[in-house]
């Protein structure tokens, strides 16, 4: 039953983002479609509830796939602003309930789960991450570890509250990208607008801004980030910019599956680059070229270190 439900919340998270105009990892679709057929089915059900507008088309028998059925879904046409609407009635198909106290959510690296909120919303969890929702009401969230993207619609009288340690992040109608990992926290805002720690620091993080800090420190930094690299994982990319080797191995560990770790004695050496992620499942060590590193194979995975 498990394993049907994650099919069922992946099949709606690839729903989502093939109906929107700006969606092009349909290399990504397509390699989703073939690892199981289970997947194309759950998906046909998933996109036949949508467009009748029948949640209760979810809970059928997923039906055999025919030799076709992949070929109709890479081919099939995004659904446009019918299925992002027709999207909320599915909450019964899996996604968040948080009846009877917190729930938490959690990914395997190289993987992502989509959340949809009762009130519209949604948010997106990268792989490697855990998320709980509910210990405070249904405007909050905590982010144990990972990256999650929040799409939220903003209710002024009881804004949602994203805490990470003892630092929070809230709402003004927003979509916002979180990562925690390494000691640090960064939140990158994409729309609408971020408090950050309003009974401390109280700054306001603005779309095309991310604010790095040490999680639990009073200390940090806002900078411009283009607007395009925010939430980009979601898309199979990744982008760093002066980032320690620490955190490219955690990211890439996240993103693909596959074990990175940085070399004792150069976590802290910073890189830039832009990487896909699909090729580096085929090839682990086609990263050292594309970011200028060494990598090399250590006992239960992959080194990452200065060249």
């Amino acid at each position: 039953m498990l394993h049907d439900d994650t099919i069922r919340e992946e099949a709606l998270a690839w729903a989502v983002r093939t109906g929107d105009p700006a969606f092009d990892d349909w290399d990504g679709f397509t390699d989703w479609l073939e690892a199981d057929p289970a997947h194309a089915a759950t998906y046909d059900a998933v996109a036949a509830a949508v467009t009748d507008g029948v949640a209760a088309e979810a809970s059928r028998p997923l039906a055999d796939n025919d030799d076709d059925a992949i070929e109709r879904r890479v081919t099939r046409r995004r659904f446009g602003g019918a299925m992002i609407a027709g999207l909320a009635a599915l909450a019964a198909f899996g996604m968040w309930q948080a009846e009877g106290g917190p729930t938490t959510y959690s990914t395997l690296p190289g993987k992502t789960r989509l959340i949809a909120l009762d009130d519209g919303g949604s948010i997106e969890l990268a792989g490697g991450s855990k998320l709980i929702l509910g210990e405070e009401g249904d405007h909050f969230a905590r982010l144990e570890d990972g990256q999650a993207l929040f799409t939220l619609h903003h209710d002024a009288s009881e804004p949602f509250t994203v805490a990470i340690g003892e630092d929070r992040l809230v709402d003004i109608g927003t979509v916002f990208d979180v990562r925690t990992g390494d000691g640090d926290l960064t939140v990158a805002v994409s729309q609408g607008a971020v408090l950050f720690n309003p009974q401390g620091q109280n700054v306001r993080v603005d779309p095309g801004e991310v604010l790095t800090s040490a999680t639990g420190s009073s200390d940090y930094e806002v900078r411009s980030v283009p607007p395009e690299m925010i939430g980009e994982w979601r898309d199979g990319r990744l982008t760093f910019q002066q980032a320690s080797l620490s955190r490219v191995a955690t990211d890439l560990s996240r993103a693909t599956g596959i074990d990175y770790t940085a070399a004792p004695g150069n976590e802290t050496q910073s890189v830039s680059g832009s990487v896909l992620i699909a090729p580096l499942k085929d090839d682990p060590q086609a990263i050292g070229a594309l970011l200028g590193i060494s990598v090399r194979k250590g006992k239960t995975g992959w080194v990452l270190d200065a060249r």
